[in-house]
């Protein structure tokens, strides 16, 4: 049975953006955890149960089909795009990083060239769904990241990411590439976005 999406427009510096669906569609506040963190029931879209699955349950039953989800959605949107840039992990110490793993299987299903080394991280950065100011989000980004100019000058390039949240990591980026990395234009791809913006 195919997974259903509810493409949401995301505005920003980039040519075009859409983030396929939302991550969550709801939430229940249950109390406190032992630490005195807040503690939810979250209800998730399709998609971002997959997600979910896959990212923090180790389940790689659920790549294919998130794969299925953006190449299907690609072939509908069809944007000149050459390569996919997926967006550098901000937990490296992450044994799997999904994002690369996504993307990765993205480009051998629809047999594009993946650029992973085109965007590095240079400095390390907290990870940003801990940080609720846009403002200080912005602050930490900034000279975060750094563009292969020879890798992307005058191309056409995908950025791609997991989450979309208040779009500070995905703005950075694409300012890069389109100063320093010269590239001819910016499109950006979510999997899923939050219900709320930070």
């Amino acid at each position: 049975m195919a997974v259903e999406i509810r493409p949401r427009r995301l505005r920003g510096p980039w040519t075009e953006g859409y983030a396929l669906d939302l991550h969550t569609t709801k939430s229940v506040f249950l109390g406190y955890d032992a630490y005195g963190r807040n503690v939810f029931e979250n209800t998730r879209s399709p998609l971002g149960e997959l997600l979910y699955r896959f990212k923090y349950r180790g389940d790689p039953s659920t790549l294919g089909e998130i794969v299925e989800i953006v190449v299907a959605y690609l072939g509908k949107w069809a944007p000149p795009v050459e390569a996919p840039v997926p967006v550098p992990p901000s937990n490296i110490a992450r044994r799997r990083q999904p994002v690369i793993e996504i993307a990765r299987a993205l480009c051998a299903s629809a047999g594009i060239p993946l650029c992973a080394a085109c965007i590095t991280k240079t400095k390390s950065t907290p990870q940003l769904k801990n940080v609720y100011d846009l403002k200080q989000r912005t602050g930490l980004l900034k000279d975060a990241f750094a563009v292969d100019r020879d890798q992307t000058g005058g191309r056409s390039v995908l950025l791609f990411d997991d989450l979309y949240r208040s779009g500070a990591t995905a703005s950075a980026i694409t300012r890069l590439l389109l100063t320093e990395g010269a590239v001819s234009g910016v499109y950006l791809l979510t999997l899923t976005q939050t219900r709320s913006t930070l």
